[in-house]
């Protein structure tokens, strides 16, 4: 390795260590909140236009998923657009370790979804209780460059999933609440801890 190439090695690694050690503050309340508010309304509408969940498993699965993906691009967007105006020169290395706390548990959730189709189907009154339960360890594993209050939220998540295993444990059914209720909720606090809790308020330029 050559001296150029090993002090540029070296300056990514401390930017990079800098980025693990940073708040970071690329989240927006406003792309989480909306997607709160969409969790909501998604299950509104199901509630009223599909009578049986349980019985239409599959378009429920692409209902949340869609719903999940629309979430993702426009938090995506956001959190894009504040990194570089708030974290200037190291916005991608703030947005890299932000994902990489997070991706572990969203590859799980993925994998764990497409092993519950292939293997028991007959099963899946339970991916609304195991999503959030796998949502809860994406947030705890956040929680330490986030305010502190989002611990908070993680066990939100966590108390959600475990509540809707253990009603839903009987009927083995599916219900747009479960869904609505845990996520909606959820993304709801995230955003309000994203706006309230940092100790220093974000300049908003």
């Amino acid at each position: 390795m050559t001296d150029l190439s090993q002090a540029l090695a070296e300056i990514s690694a401390i930017r990079a260590q800098v980025a693990l050690g940073t708040q970071f503050r690329g989240y927006g309340p406003a792309s989480i909140g909306a997607s709160g508010v969409l969790a909501l309304a998604v299950a509104t509408v199901q509630v009223w236009f599909v009578k049986d969940p349980g019985a239409n498993a599959p378009l429920f699965l692409a209902v949340w998923v869609a719903t999940a993906a629309v979430s993702v691009a426009l938090a995506a967007v956001e959190t894009m657009a504040r990194s570089r105006r708030v974290h200037s020169g190291f916005a991608a290395e703030m947005v890299q370790s932000a994902v990489e706390q997070f991706l572990p548990s969203t590859i799980v959730g993925v994998l764990l979804t497409g092993a519950l189709l292939l293997a028991a189907p007959a099963e899946m009154w339970m991916l609304p209780g195991l999503w959030a339960l796998i949502f809860s360890l994406g947030v705890f594993a956040s929680c330490r460059f986030l305010p502190r209050q989002m611990f908070g939220v993680g066990l939100w998540y966590l108390g959600c999933g475990l509540t809707c295993l253990l009603i839903e444990g009987g009927s083995r059914t599916l219900s747009p609440w479960e869904m609505g209720i845990p996520f909606g909720c959820g993304q709801l606090l995230v955003a309000a801890v994203l706006r309230y809790g940092f100790e220093e308020p974000l300049e908003e330029r």
